[in-house]
This record gives C-alpha cells, structure tokens and sequence, in this order.
C-alpha cells in the first residue's frame, strides 16, 4: 500500500516546475507543515554540488527542517526541491535569489555551498537578516572581506561556521593535543599537501551557460564574463581569479586549516612566499595547479604544496588518478594529508581522518584514543541552540584564517616573476627547508617533463603582511598590489560592505 504523500507526485511535480525559482511556498494535500515548535528551520543555497551534503546532512537531523533551497540553476533547483518534499513529507520553497529567500522563507539559519565568490556575502545577508549562517569553505573569496564577515557576526551575535570539516574528527582532535602537549618535542616544520589529481580543462573556452540559470545573480560580486573563458560551466569555475581560489582553496583549504591547527597559531603569518605555475599542459586555466607556499610563522614555519600533476608524465595517458605522489616521509599514503615534522618524530593525518605516529627511526608509534565529536553540521546545528560561539569547532574565525593563508599565498604568486630552476633556487637558497621542498617539486615536474628553462616558475615575492590588520605593510612598492588582490572590485548591488 502506498503512503498517502506518494499518491499526489504528479501533481506535485507540475506545482514544482512552474513554481520553483520564484519565492513561492510549494505545499500540496497529505504534506506536513510545520508549525510553532521547536524546529530549526534551514534554508540551503547553491544545491548543484556539495550543497546535497547539506541537503542529506539536514534532513537526516532530528529538530532540523529543510523548508527552502535557492540555487540560480532552475533545473537543478527543480530536483533538488522534489527530493526534499519526498524525503521529509513537508511543504519546501524553491528560490533563485536568495534575498528573496532571506526576505519571505520562513528560516531560522542558512547554509551556503555557493561557488567561492558568492561565500563571504551569502553569510553577510544571512545574518543581516538575522539568520544564523553557516558558510562553506573557503568562507571568503578575498582577504578583507571575510574579516569583515567575522566581524559582522560578532556584531550582530550570530553563529557563523565555517565548512573546515576536518575540525570534527576527533582522531585529529586527539593528534593535535598530543602534539601541542609537546608529546614529540617542538614542532620544526608542518607541511600541508594537496597532491590531487586536476587534467586540463581544455583551450578555447566558449561554454553555454546553462538554459535558465539567472547568470547575473551567478555572477554576483564578479564581473559578468561573456563569452565564458571556460568550455564547462559548473565546477571549472575553481580555476579562474573572478570566481575561485584553485586547489589550494578549493580541496587545500582542509589541509591548510590542519596545519594551521598543529602550529596552534591564531594569525596570519607575517611572512608569505609563493613559488609555482599551472604546467605540465596548456589550457585555459588561470590558478597554478603546481605549487608551494611558505608560511614564516616565528615559531615554525607552515609549508603548503599542491600538486595536480600525477607522479609522472606516462600516467597522464594512464591511470592518472591512482598514480599521484605520496608524502615523502609516509610512502604509499594519501597525499592530500598533512605532515607534522617534530623534533622526536612525525605524525601523519589524511583528508579522512586516519592518523598515523613515528619516531626518527622510522618505528610506529601509537596513536592517541580520538575523541568524541559531532559531525560538522549537527556541531553547527548544537551551536545554534546553545547560543554558545565557543562550543563550534570551525567558527568563521578559525575558517577565516585558514582561508586567509590561501589568499595571502595565491598574491605572492601573482606577483611573481618567471624564474627557471637554477634561478628559483638562487631566490631561496638561504632557508634549507624551503630548498628541499623546493627541490622535490621540481623533480616531480620534470618526471612529467616540465622543462623549467622554458616553463619558467612564478617565484613570488616573500610578502610582509601585519597579522593584526592582515594587510601586506613593510613591502615598499608592493604593498599596494599586494592591497589590490587582498580585496575585490565589487559589482554593484553585491557588495560586501565594511563592518565598523
């Protein structure tokens, strides 16, 4: 015998087609609503990608209600308003502005897995709005504004979380206060990696944008680009400045904020330097897919090394996803991890959360017991309730900073000169640790037959930021470039404005 709700599906899907994308409450016979009670009502934008995690994630909660989706992308909006009827047998909103949704859906808390341009602002309107917000990483596209988001919701006493998910492990809860208790000595150096596999995306660009999606409201903060510069219109958005931050604030970001963690430092480091380039194919791409950023923290330094080349050239042609470097010091695992080198031993944590502890003497070592979590999101959903900043474990501070590193490293780089090996390693000759890292980059891209004589590096200079005011000072001439990239030009009315 069917359910009741399953009796009414055609209908519902006519109702759904012409109403989704226009602020309308999408309700029909035998569905629930909800009424005056204790639920945390949530409202999801951008539903394409990572958004139907938040979906799931909602869903799935008990005292949580997914009453409204907004995704510019009425197709896609479509779907994803149907599956939330079906899953949970309550009357949805379909929205493709999400002022609209801030305005008339009937919301307690937002959740935003936009592309990047769109994270920093998503959040501010939301908690203009007096919604809490919870924002995917990175939280920001640029330096300033997503300061300016932490500061608004301190403002306006807001939960604000950010999408650095790893925070809820509590495998890497309990390594990282086994290291910070000085288990294995002080830390010398922390290495993040994203050594993830990243094929061309192809000359020419010209790509459709798809049927109905309302382009300006894609588009927001950035330029409208017409035509495309990139054949595909969902996803390789991560490559190009306007829109995305690379891999490095794309999968990286996780990795990054780990490091960071490890360190223990709450700032961004005052010194910042960027060596890489996209190479080893030609393509459209704007962002490097090959790079290392060095973090000069006073106390240790923070070393990020993304990789989307696989470990040599023949594997391009084959098999190129199971066939990417390892860390050097833990062969044959993951190389999206991170690696702390301490002065009595190393530990070894991946994008799951698996940990992995050895002395100098290459003896394995046994891993603290991980403590209990929450998932991120029913951490979010807890912090709500409570009221309570402190009980987040990524609150859109931490995430700020994390995404901070991101930028800070991607302005060095686009303030680079073109250098060959020898040259490259002239610039840095003075610090060992940047010299080895530097070294087995390049090693890796010439195993993929890079010729950096004539694909020379961008080595970018090591930038002075003031960690207070996360603004490049003490740098001379480039101080105001380095200012140029570290905030956007905003296209009217999506503007990010500053919070005093």
């Amino acid at each position: 015998m069917k359910k009741p709700h399953q009796d009414t599906n055609v209908d519902r899907r006519k109702v759904l087609k012409y109403g989704a994308g226009f602020g309308l409450a999408l309700a029909w016979p035998n569905s629930k609503v909800l009424g005056a009670n204790e639920d945390i009502r949530m409202g999801i934008i951008g539903v394409n990608g990572r958004g139907k995690s938040h979906m799931d994630a909602y869903a799935k909660m008990k005292g949580v209600r997914v009453v409204a989706l907004c995704d510019t992308d009425p197709t896609v909006l479509d779907a994803r308003v149907n599956k939330m009827a079906d899953v949970q047998e309550i009357s949805v909103q379909g929205f493709s502005d999400m002022r609209k949704m801030y305005d008339d859906g009937d919301i307690d808390a937002m959740s935003t897995a936009t592309p990047n341009h769109w994270h920093t602002l998503a959040g501010f309107w939301a908690i203009q709005a007096g919604k809490d917000a919870y924002v995917e990483k990175p939280i920001s596209h640029n330096v300033w504004e997503g300061r300016q988001l932490v500061k608004l919701a301190r403002k306006h006493q807001k939960i604000c979380q950010g999408g650095t998910q790893s925070r809820a492990m509590g495998s890497i809860q309990a390594a990282v206060k086994f290291v910070q208790d000085g288990n294995l000595g002080k830390i010398k150096y922390v290495k993040g990696m994203c050594y993830k596999p990243r094929t061309s995306i192809g000359k020419g660009g010209g790509g459709a944008i798809p049927d109905g999606v309302d382009y300006n409201l894609w588009c927001g903060p950035a330029a409208q680009e017409s035509p495309l510069g990139r054949k595909r219109f969902h996803y390789d958005w991560h490559w190009f400045y306007d829109y995305g931050n690379g891999d490095m604030g794309n999968q990286g970001i996780h990795q990054m904020d780990v490091a960071r963690w490890y360190l223990g430092e709450d700032k961004i480091a005052p010194r910042t330097m960027s060596i890489g380039g996209r190479l080893g194919y030609d393509d459209d791409g704007e962002t490097p897919n090959t790079q290392i950023v060095y973090h000069d923290y006073d106390n240790a330094p923070l070393i990020f090394e993304t990789r989307g080349l696989p470990s040599a050239k023949k594997y391009q042609e084959e098999n190129w996803g199971k066939n990417m470097n390892s860390p050097d010091e833990f062969p044959g695992e993951s190389g999206i991890s991170v690696v702390v080198v301490c002065e009595e031993g190393l530990v070894y944590t991946n994008a799951g959360g698996s940990v992995k502890m050895k002395d100098n003497k290459g003896n394995d070592l046994e891993v603290p017991k991980a403590f209990e979590t929450e998932d991120i999101f029913t951490n979010f959903i807890s912090a709500v309730k409570s009221r309570k900043v402190e009980e987040q474990y990524a609150d859109c501070e931490e995430t700020h900073i994390s995404s901070a590193l991101c930028h800070t490293g991607l302005i060095s780089h686009r303030l680079g000169d073109a250098l060959d090996r020898g040259e490259a390693m002239e610039r840095i000759k003075g610090d060992a640790t940047l010299t080895e890292r530097f070294g087995s980059m390049a090693d890796h891209l010439e195993k993929n037959e890079v010729d950096l004589k004539k694909d020379g590096l961008l080595t970018g200079p090591m930038l002075k930021f003031n960690p207070e005011t996360e603004w490049a000072e003490g740098n001379g001439d480039l101080d105001e470039a380095a200012n140029l990239l570290a905030r956007r030009e905003y296209r009217e009315p999506f503007v990010v404005p500053e919070v005093l």
